[in-house]
């Protein structure tokens, strides 16, 4: 059975293309993640320029933690550093013990 592994890192940008940059940048390490033989969960394509849309952040933290606590891993992109959704993320993962991976 595959392990699912959740792909966190940096999604707002100071533009459109800063934020397609971002989501490009998810997509290209969920492809690698999925060659080799995870089950990848990556919230950048999942919900791609819907923000305006659904009322703002936190339903989207809400709602990533949620699909988080049902994974084995998290892949942390590079930069995810400077996320702060990204860290809450990773402090979830800790809280729940999986596992840790970093680009």
């Amino acid at each position: 059975m595959l392990k699912v592994i959740y792909v966190a890192g940096k999604y707002r940008a100071n533009s459109d293309n800063g934020v397609f940059d971002n989501i490009i940048h998810a997509r290209r390490e969920a492809v690698k993640l999925w060659n080799q033989n995870w089950a990848v969960i990556c919230p950048h394509t999942n919900s791609m320029f819907m923000g305006s849309r659904l009322g703002g952040d936190e339903k989207f933290i809400e709602g990533d933690l949620e699909i988080l606590s049902r994974c084995d891993a998290i892949f942390m992109l590079s930069g995810f550093s400077h996320s702060v959704g990204a860290m809450i993320e990773l402090e979830k993962a800790k809280e729940l013990g999986l596992e840790i991976y970093y680009e």
